[in-house]
């Protein structure tokens, strides 16, 4: 009677769970844990950057997959996982939320917001790694960034698409010409991505305010992973931040991203590969440390008019350590991007600021990247600033015996130096750059005061706004200087000297 009821329980059973799915979970043990990793026995089907479910809702990240465990680095609070405890795989690979909602909001590599504002609204995500846009679907850079900096419009232009170095010493000024070239997109159509990395959360929330202050955030995103945060996280930031503008850019429009900065995200993943017990190399880095940085500024990319034609223009930060630029990090990164602009202590220290040394940077794009107009007034800009600053070493050893046309080279060179200073947060539109730069580069400066030519700049666009604006007008939109524009500007300053006696 017993085994009749057995039979029929079983059949009743099956009978209940009939037409259900079974489903498989890749499950593994904590073997060890300690300083946010955590080694793992299983997970024989885990893949690399595969989001692990550790009990507690904390979630890891698979980075060191080996024969017989996994090794991963745990994103939340490792203190609660234990030895013994259950980790499944979630099947995800390490993805960000994309999209418009993202704009004007501030966010965690993984699409947390820190800002306050609520949840943040998104209909799809993508993978934070992506192998980098073939040759075949990119296009030549021919497009400017306008920074609104006249130092780097005229010298060391930008283009769109191109990855260009922002590297310097400490309190140089690097993050504030990041901040600015920001700041100059308004009512631009350039999105916006700063990612910072390993900064105190108090100057990142100072970096959010001066945005909002300038009316910058209606255009920028924010991913940030502090100092605080695991060193997984920032190590994923610039991932999720080059994901956000890669999407953008796959929709035919343009993104600017600033990773600020890359020396520290090298120290958090020498910090996490230390841990995973890879083999260290030079410097303590591991051996992909290369690789890390160059599949990151890869994905920077002009695609061609076929795949869209939008745009990813990266400007990674690097730290120098006394101004040594031939260090291992510096090598690497000034080898994999376009170009650099290297700030210099001294010339910061002694007021010339953005502290530009006009010798050691570079934009390998070019005039590619420049308007007609800023060509036709910076062609020589460069080549005179770098005669200035040999003519003013060599002329420290005897003013009174230089001939009158050095003595003419040196006061164009100071003057020229004077007009490349510029304030912090005030972009300058395109016009007035070239029409100051134009006045100082063809003599119309020569004969004002070195302490005034300041005075005389701020006047100057003044009066062209008030008593000739269709000269900047017809400079903004033909992007080029036309005969009669040049004539009409000739006119323009030597009336504006005339009624102001400098």
């Amino acid at each position: 009677m017993a085994r009749t009821q057995d039979i029929a329980s079983i059949i009743r059973q099956q009978i209940e769970q009939f037409g259900t799915t079974l489903t498989m979970v890749d499950v593994g043990t904590v073997v060890e844990v300690g300083d946010g990793i955590a080694r793992i026995h299983g997970l024989s089907g885990a893949k690399y950057n595969e989001l692990l479910q550790f009990p507690q809702g904390v979630i890891g990240i698979a980075l060191n997959l080996e024969e017989e465990s996994v090794g991963a680095v745990i994103l939340g609070d490792y203190s609660v996982v234990k030895e013994g405890d259950e980790v499944r795989c979630t099947g995800r690979i390490a993805e960000v939320p994309v999209g418009d909602g993202l704009i004007g909001r501030v966010i965690d590599p993984l699409g947390q917001p820190l800002d306050g504002k609520g949840p943040i609204r998104y209909e799809k995500t993508r993978p934070v790694e992506r192998v980098a846009p073939n040759v075949v679907r990119r296009k030549s850079v021919d497009t400017p960034v306008h920074t609104g900096i006249k130092a780097i419009d005229s010298m060391i232009p930008v283009g769109r698409g191109q990855r260009e170095l922002i590297i310097g010493d400490r309190s140089t000024g690097k993050t504030a010409i990041a901040l600015d070239t920001i700041i100059s997109q308004r009512r631009g159509d350039l999105i916006c991505i700063y990612v910072a990395i390993g900064q105190k959360s108090s100057k990142v929330a100072q970096s959010v305010a001066i945005l909002e202050n300038y009316g910058a955030m209606e255009h920028t995103i924010v991913v940030s992973a502090t100092a605080s945060d695991p060193a997984a996280l920032q190590y994923l930031a610039p991932y999720a931040g080059c994901a956000i503008g890669e999407e953008f850019m796959e929709q035919g429009r343009d993104g600017l991203i600033i990773y600020d900065d890359l020396s520290k995200h090298a120290w958090a993943y020498r910090q996490l590969s230390l841990l995973l017990r890879r083999p260290p190399g030079r410097e303590a880095y591991p051996g992909d440390i290369f690789y890390l940085h160059s599949r990151l500024l890869e994905r920077a990319a002009k695609m061609a008019p076929e795949y869209g034609g939008g745009s990813l223009t990266a400007l990674p930060l690097i730290e120098t350590q006394a101004a040594d630029i031939s260090a291992y990090i510096p090598t690497n990164v000034i080898s994999i991007t376009d170009g650099q602009i290297y700030l210099e202590a001294d010339l910061f220290n002694a007021g010339v600021r953005p502290a530009l040394n006009v010798g050691l940077s570079v934009s390998r794009v070019g005039g590619a990247a420049q308007t007609a107009a800023m060509k036709q007034v910076a062609g020589k800009l460069r080549l005179d600033l770098a005669q200035y600053r040999e003519l003013a070493a060599f002329s420290q050893f005897g003013a009174a015996e230089l001939d009158k046309a050095t003595r003419a080279q040196l006061e164009r060179g100071q003057r020229i130096t004077e007009v490349l200073k510029q304030p912090q947060y005030v972009p300058m539109p395109l016009e007035k750059e070239v029409t100051i730069l134009y006045a100082v580069i063809n003599g119309y400066l020569d004969d004002i005061p070195v302490e005034r030519v300041r005075a005389f700049e701020d006047g100057f666009h003044r009066f062209m706004e008030t008593s000739h604006p269709e000269i900047g007008e017809r400079i903004a939109e033909e992007k080029a200087i036309s005969v009669d524009t040049e004539e009409a500007l000739k006119k323009a300053i030597l009336e504006f000297k005339e009624s102001v006696p400098y």
